[in-house]
C-alpha cells in the first residue's frame, strides 16, 4: 500500500488517536502533539465536533464513559467541554507540520467535513459510528479524498454497503483503507477477533489495519504480524486524568514502546522468502556435519559403514551425499575424524 507514502518504502502507519484526551484544553492538545512526535508516529489524530450537532440531549451515555466520568452529566454535556474551536484546529495544524508529524482528524457531523476540507486535508478518517450514517458517508465521499474508515460494530456486508456509498460519491476505491476495530473501551481480549483482518482484506481487496482499544500494546503488535497496515491506538498525557477515554490509552512511554514494537516486528517479518539470512551463512559450517573418516582409513580402501561417519564441521562433502561415497575407493590415507575427500 502506497496511500500515505509516496516516497518511502511501506511501512505500518502509525496513528496515536489523542481524541478527545486534551480535555478541551488547546495546551494540552499541543502538548499530545509533542509526544506524539517524539514518539515517531505518523499521525496524531484528534475529533472534529459540534456537540449538538452529533448528540442529542436525550442521548445516554455508554457504560465506559458512566464508569470513567460518572451520571451526573449527560453525554451532550460532557463532550461540549472536549470541543477544540476551529482556530484551534488550524493552530494545531501548523504545530504539527513544525514538529513535522501529520495532523488527522475525525469528523462527526456535516460541518466537521467542512471544517477539515477547508483546512486542506487529503485525509480523512471515517469513524465506526457513522459506517450507517448515509447522509456523512455520501458528503466525505464526494470530497474524493483518501479515506480511513473504522468498522467497528460493522458486519461484512455493512461495510461492503459503505464502501459502495462512498465510491458511488466520487471516492476513488484505491483511495479506502479499512481498520479492524472493537468498539468498546477498553476493548476485551475476547473480543477482538484479529482474523477478520485477513478477512477483509480478501473481501475487499483493500488495505486493512486494525484500530486497538484493548490494553497494552500486545495486540497492536499481533495485528501487525496479521498483516495490519495501519495501527491506530489512544494515548494521553496521564491515565489518571479526568475524562471518557484516559483509562483505556497508552501513556508517553507506552506509546514510544509500541512504535519500537511495532518497528521490530515488521523487521522480524521479512520478505517471505525461506533461504539463509545473512547473520546464519557464517554458521553453517559451525552447525552443519560432513562426511569424516570413522576410524584411520589407508588408500585403497573402499568406503562403507564401518570407515566413515558424519560429524562437525559442515565444510567438507555434505551428508546428503551419503549413498554416492559408499563404495567409493579411498585416494590417500585417512585419519580418523579427517573430512573425507573424494
Amino acid at each position: 500500500m502506497n496511500l500515505f507514502y509516496e516516497n518511502k518504502p511501506f511501512q505500518t502507519i502509525i496513528i496515536a488517536e489523542a481524541g478527545v484526551n486534551h480535555n478541551g484544553s488547546f495546551e494540552l492538545a499541543k502538548k499530545m502533539v509533542d509526544v506524539a512526535s517524539e514518539a515517531g508516529v505518523d499521525f496524531i489524530k484528534f475529533q472534529t465536533f459540534t456537540g449538538e450537532k452529533v448528540i442529542s440531549r436525550f442521548a445516554p451515555k455508554a457504560e465506559y464513559q458512566i464508569n470513567q466520568t460518572g451520571s451526573e452529566e449527560s453525554q451532550l454535556e460532557m463532550v461540549k467541554k472536549l470541543e477544540l474551536s476551529e482556530e484551534q484546529h488550524e493552530e494545531l495544524l501548523k504545530y504539527c507540520q513544525q514538529k513535522n508529524i501529520k495532523f488527522l482528524s475525525t469528523p462527526f457531523d456535516l460541518d466537521s467535513i467542512d471544517l477539515l476540507d477547508r483546512l486542506g486535508l487529503d485525509t480523512l478518517k471515517i469513524p465506526s459510528g457513522e459506517i450507517n450514517n448515509l447522509p456523512f458517508l455520501r458528503k466525505i465521499g464526494g470530497l474524493n479524498k483518501k479515506i480511513i474508515m473504522s468498522t467497528g460494530m460493522a458486519s461484512l456486508g455493512e461495510v461492503e454497503t459503505a464502501i459502495e456509498v462512498l465510491v458511488k460519491a466520487g471516492t476513488q476505491r484505491a483511495n479506502i483503507s479499512l481498520l479492524h476495530c472493537t468498539t468498546e473501551y477498553p476493548a476485551p481480549i475476547e473480543d477482538v477477533n484479529l482474523k477478520a483482518i485477513p478477512t477483509m482484506r480478501e473481501a475487499f481487496q483493500l488495505p486493512v489495519g486494525y484500530s486497538d482499544h484493548t490494553l497494552g500494546i500486545e495486540v497492536s503488535i499481533a495485528a501487525v504480524a496479521m498483516g495490519a497496515c495501519i495501527i491506530e491506538k489512544h494515548f494521553t498525557l496521564d491515565k489518571n486524568m479526568e475524562g471518557p477515554d484516559h483509562k483505556a490509552s497508552l501513556e508517553p512511554e507506552e506509546l514510544k514502546q509500541l512504535v519500537k514494537a511495532i518497528r521490530n516486528t515488521e523487521k522480524a517479518l521479512g520478505h517471505g522468502r525461506k533461504e539463509p539470512s545473512p547473520s546464519e551463512l557464517k554458521n553453517i559450517p559451525i552447525a552443519r556435519k560432513s562426511i569424516v573418516a570413522k576410524r584411520d582409513i589407508v588408500r585403497g580402501e573402499r568406503f562403507s559403514d564401518e570407515n566413515i561417519t558424519v560429524k562437525r564441521p559442515g565444510n567438507g562433502i555434505s551428508p546428503m551425499m551419503w549413498d554416492f561415497v559408499i563404495g567409493k575407493i579411498a585416494t590417500k590415507d585417512f585419519r580418523e575424524d579427517e573430512l573425507i575427500e573424494l
